[in-house]
């Protein structure tokens, strides 16, 4: 990006169950690769990694967007991109403050909606639309709902879902903890927030913080942090802190906080993790076909989840969640702004 006040990137902004989804519409630079998975490993750039990208003009509006004044380091969002082929209505790149993920399922509810609301993909009034949308883990769908003209909710199917680990030890300041590892789009670690003396809640925040971005170092040379089949995929994206809340007619319910990259904290269930805890509950006998995990958040918002089927790399789940539009935006960088693409604090 040129500091030339003419440049501009214009957004549209959701909220999924209180996280944030910045969709970059215009002001793009020309994005190199066939595939969304090839386009993302182009964005990082050579000698670059997902959270320590290469600087290059795509990666400057990437932290435009993300950094102080106009972003936060809580802001998540995605580049729309064409898709790996005809089959799919669009692609996706999925960044955040850190660099770039690879499976983002807050930001695929928010998607399908804008996809919908926008006119992109044609919908009824009541009924439902099929949203298909290649994200750099594969090709994911969101089944969005309509009634009297409006999105009502979005349901979205996941990528399969793979354990590779169950009860790995690892030291933290709070003791030991038991940790499991699911590979869902993005590697997640699960922790049971109460064995280590925490609650999910705001108030402990801090504490969870620090105690997830601890875990998630301590498992940096993990073998079962590596996907078998894309380097891309490996290493621990995020680690679920949960805690146990009580069980409703139709199955589990937990409340977790999701942190992930370096520190950032989930406001919403997360997505990607509520796939991973499906799996997990599952394994363990704590959740069959007929039955449906309740996942609420730190922030008291709420995804629901269920299994939708088998498959040889793992289990198939679907996640439900709202999504809303929250605003529309025209960002300029103006040749005299000392800031430039800003900061973080």
């Amino acid at each position: 990006m040129t500091n030339d006040p003419t440049t501009v990137v214009e957004t549209v902004d959701y909220h999924t169950a209180g996280e944030p989804f910045r969709i970059v519409r215009t002001g793009l630079p020309p994005i190199a690769g066939d595939t969304v998975a090839e386009r993302r490993a182009i964005a990082i750039g050579a000698g670059g990694t997902a959270t320590a990208p290469r600087r290059g003009p795509l990666d400057d509006i990437r932290r435009l967007l993300t950094h102080e004044p106009r972003g936060h380091a809580g802001m998540y969002g995605g580049f729309v991109v064409p898709p790996d082929d005809d089959e799919a209505h669009l692609g996706v790149l999925f960044w955040h403050k850190d660099g770039y993920s690879t499976a983002c399922g807050h930001g695929t509810i928010a998607l399908g909606a804008w996809a919908v609301d926008s006119g992109l993909v044609a919908a009824p009034d009541d009924g439902v639309a099929r949203v298909r949308i290649d994200v750099p883990s594969g090709r994911v769908t969101a089944t969005v709902r309509r009634q009297a003209g409006r999105t009502t909710d979005v349901t979205f199917r996941n990528v399969p879902t793979r354990i590779a680990a169950r009860k790995i030890a690892v030291s933290t300041s709070r003791g030991t903890a038991s940790v499991d590892i699911a590979h869902s789009g993005a590697c997640y670690a699960s922790v049971d927030a109460t064995s280590l003396g925490l609650t999910v809640t705001t108030d402990r925040l801090p504490e969870l913080t620090t105690i997830g971005r601890e875990i998630r170092a301590a498992l940096a040379d993990e073998p079962t942090t590596r996907h078998p089949d894309d380097p891309m995929l490996s290493g621990v994206y995020g680690v679920i802190l949960h805690e146990e809340l009580p069980a409703g007619a139709s199955g589990p319910n937990q409340r977790n906080v999701t942190v992930f990259a370096d520190g950032q904290i989930d406001r919403s269930p997360c997505g990607s993790g509520t796939s991973a805890r499906l799996a997990l509950l599952a394994d363990s006998g704590r959740l069959g076909p007929d039955d449906e995990l309740r996942h609420e958040s730190i922030t008291g918002t709420v995804f629901t989840g269920r299994l939708a089927g088998y498959h040889p790399q793992g289990v198939i789940t679907e996640v439900t969640g709202t999504a809303h539009r929250t605003g529309e935006h025209r960002f300029l960088l103006h040749a005299d702004d000392t800031l430039g693409t800003g900061f973080l604090l």
